[in-house]
């Protein structure tokens, strides 16, 4: 029996079935919209399905973790090996190829958040011996756009396009802090709360207090939420009209970053970035 016909489907690192029945559900949502495209949709969600822990993954994989069918899975992936964005091995196991890429550079190049964020980040990231992010809020999830680090470490292993819940970051949660009260409880809503560390806050009622607190200093810490050893700190980017647009954080190893020195040190270079990043 071939793999991608196997009813065991070994499940992945990452593997989130409820993200899959969550598509289910706004596709239905949708189905009644008569110029919505579902083919296009689960398409996209295959290709999502794709990630670090999932970088090869046979049919079956890909429709355990989308909730499409292996048989509809196998035409989106013989679909996107045609045209040259997804690659097959050994004829049972799919990967990204670098063409996707260009999918992502088609929004970077056309917000100029990117393009003139990066080289205040990495004049930023020079003076404070740190690495620096920029993110936008992309539902569950802040998505990074742009990255910075200095030579004077590694920088923690996320690069742009990479995605993190928005509960457990600064970045996230300086967005989140200026939603307006109906988007944010349908946030808290749908949210899965994850407890990454012990520090993670995973109760919708406290989050929604920090967020009121961060909204009030202008900042957040996340102090090792996601990761125990990193704290990061972070402030909003603004819009010429004053909306908030993206957020910007500057993130290092607790041994070097105590909290009293992120506000006196970093947060001060941080609001002068996000001054010059306003568009």
């Amino acid at each position: 029996m071939k793999p991608e016909q196997n009813r065991f489907v070994p499940a992945l690192p990452d593997a989130e079935p409820d993200a899959a029945a969550e598509l289910e559900e706004d596709i239905a949502e949708l189905a009644a919209d008569r110029n919505f495209v579902t083919a296009l949709a689960r398409g996209l969600a295959v290709i999502q399905a794709f990630t670090n822990q999932g970088k090869q993954m046979s049919i079956s994989q890909v429709s355990y973790r989308t909730g499409i069918t292996r048989a509809a899975v196998r035409r989106y992936l013989h679909t996107l090996t045609a045209l040259g964005y997804a690659r097959c091995h050994d004829g049972t196991r799919f990967s990204l190829t670098p063409k996707t890429v260009s999918l992502g550079n088609a929004y970077l190049s056309g917000t100029p958040l990117s393009g003139k964020g990066q080289p205040v980040l990495d004049k930023l990231s020079e003076t404070v011996g740190e690495a620096c992010s920029m993110a936008v809020l992309d539902g569950l999830d802040i998505v990074y756009i742009a990255r910075a680090a200095s030579s004077r470490i590694m920088s923690p292993s996320l690069n742009v396009g990479n995605r993190l819940p928005a509960y457990a970051t600064s970045i996230g949660m300086v967005l989140l802090a200026h939603l307006s009260e109906t988007d944010l409880d349908a946030y808290l809503a749908r949210a899965q709360f994850l407890p990454f560390t012990e520090n993670t806050i995973v109760s919708p009622v406290e989050l929604k207090k920090v967020l009121q607190q961060v909204k009030n200093q202008g900042y957040a810490i996340a102090n090792q939420q996601m990761e125990i050893g990193l704290r990061s700190i972070a402030v909003p980017v603004r819009d010429k009209a004053g909306s908030v647009v993206s957020g910007i954080n500057i993130i290092g190893p607790t041994t070097r970053m105590g909290i009293e020195h992120m506000r006196t040190r970093f947060l001060p270079l941080l609001k002068e970035a996000a001054e010059a990043l306003r568009i």
